[in-house]
């Protein structure tokens, strides 16, 4: 589903944080074009 396409994770400080998500992503054929973590207040 994901084969070619391009992601932008942006993770939450409180919730899941972006590395978390990056490695689940990273067992797809997705490109990972941008990871972060923020604070949303």
């Amino acid at each position: 589903m994901l084969e070619g396409k391009k992601v932008a994770i942006l993770g939450d400080r409180d919730g899941i944080p972006g590395p978390a998500i990056e490695e689940c992503i990273k067992a797809t054929a997705a490109d990972i074009v941008f990871s972060t973590t923020e604070c949303f207040v």
